[in-house]
C-alpha cells in the first residue's frame, strides 16, 4: 500500500469510505455484548470465508491479525489500495460487521535506534490504515524487560513510545491500545505505564489469560486497577497438559476467564469481547471451524440480564 501523507489521508479517508459505516448496519441493541474474533484463529481462510463465518455465527466484528498468514496488512489485497479498501468495507457492511482492532506486532520496549524506529513506523502505518477503514483501535506490545537494561528505563521507553503514537493519531479516530503481553503483565507495571502515558488516543487491551497465567492476580483486582484504560479485551482459555500450556475451548481450561467476563459485563463494559484463538502459533489446537463456532455459544450464558 502506498501510504499517503498524513494530511491527505486524514482529509480524504473518512469521506472515501465513510458510507460503509452509515445507516442501520451498525445500530446494535443497547447493551448487547459485542463479540469478535481475531484472524489469528483462522490463518488459512481467505477474507470472504472469514466474514461469512463471522456473520453465520453471530459475531459483530473482526479483529485483523493477518490474512492468509500475511501479517503486514498493507500487503493484503483487501487493504492495498483505495478501491480494494472500499470493496472490503462494502463486504463488511453487507454482513453487518465492523473492523474492531488491527493487531500490529510493534513493540515499545526497544532502545533508541533503527529497531525502535522500525517498530514505531510500523505502528504508524497501522494507524493510517485503521483510519482509512474506520477501525477504532490498533494493538501494540509493551513488550520485554531486557535484563541488560535498567527496568525503569525500559518502562520509560514504553511510555515514550505510546505517547509518540498517541500524538501521531491526533486528528484521527484511532486509539493505540497496549496489550497486557510479554513481560509486562503485572497490574502495577501496567497501571504505571497507563497513568504516565495518559492520552486521548492511548488505552489498553486486557488479555486476561496473558496476565493471570504469569501473575495469578485475581481478575477483580486487575480490573479495579486498570478499568479506566481498558477499551478492548482478548478472551481465551488454557490448561496445563503434560507440563505444557495448551489452549482449549472456552470453559474447558483452568483460568478464571469467566470471572473476568462476568466482571466486565456486570460493570457495563461496552467494548468487544474478542476471541483470540492462537491457531497460527499453535497449529495443534482445535480447527477454527470448531473453536470459532463454539465461542459465541460458550459466551451466551454469561450475558443473561
Amino acid at each position: 500500500m502506498n501510504h499517503s501523507t498524513r494530511r491527505d489521508f486524514l482529509k480524504t479517508s473518512t469521506g472515501l469510505i465513510g458510507f460503509a459505516f452509515s445507516g442501520s448496519a451498525f445500530e446494535f441493541i443497547k447493551h448487547e455484548p459485542l463479540l469478535s474474533f481475531s484472524t489469528l484463529g483462522c490463518p488459512d481462510w481467505p477474507f470472504e470465508k472469514i466474514i461469512n463465518f463471522a456473520a453465520e455465527n453471530n459475531y459483530n466484528g473482526i479483529e485483523v491479525r493477518g490474512i492468509l498468514r500475511e501479517l503486514d496488512l498493507s500487503k493484503c489485497k483487501e487493504f492495498n489500495n483505495a478501491a480494494n479498501i472500499a470493496e472490503t468495507l462494502k463486504l463488511m457492511q453487507d454482513k453487518r460487521l465492523k473492523f474492531v482492532d488491527l493487531g500490529s506486532s510493534a513493540a515499545m520496549h526497544h532502545a533508541e535506534g533503527a529497531e525502535r524506529k522500525k517498530n514505531l513506523d510500523d505502528a504508524k502505518h497501522f494507524i493510517d490504515l485503521a483510519q482509512q477503514i474506520q477501525c477504532p483501535y490498533i494493538r501494540v506490545f509493551p513488550n520485554d524487560l531486557p535484563k541488560d537494561r535498567d527496568r525503569n528505563e525500559t518502562i520509560e521507553l514504553i511510555i515514550k513510545g505510546l505517547i509518540e503514537l498517541g500524538d501521531y493519531a491526533k486528528g484521527s479516530n484511532v486509539t493505540i491500545l497496549m496489550e497486557s503481553h510479554g513481560e509486562v503483565v503485572h497490574k502495577e507495571d501496567l497501571k504505571k505505564i497507563m497513568q504516565s502515558a495518559e492520552h486521548k488516543h492511548v488505552g489498553m487491551v486486557w488479555d486476561v489469560v496473558n496476565m493471570w497465567n504469569v501473575t495469578k492476580e485475581p481478575p477483580a483486582e486487575v480490573y479495579a486497577a486498570l478499568k479506566k484504560y481498558i477499551h478492548h479485551t482478548h478472551i481465551k482459555d488454557l490448561k496445563i497438559l503434560d507440563g505444557k500450556e495448551r489452549y482449549v475451548l472456552l470453559g474447558k481450561g483452568e483460568t478464571p476467564i469467566f470471572e473476568a467476563i462476568d466482571i466486565l459485563y456486570k460493570d457495563g463494559y461496552k467494548g468487544f469481547y474478542s476471541f483470540e484463538w492462537e491457531k497460527l502459533w499453535h497449529p495443534e489446537i482445535e480447527e477454527p471451524e470448531v473453536a470459532l463456532a463454539d465461542y459465541p455459544k460458550a459466551m451466551k450464558p454469561h450475558f443473561k440480564t
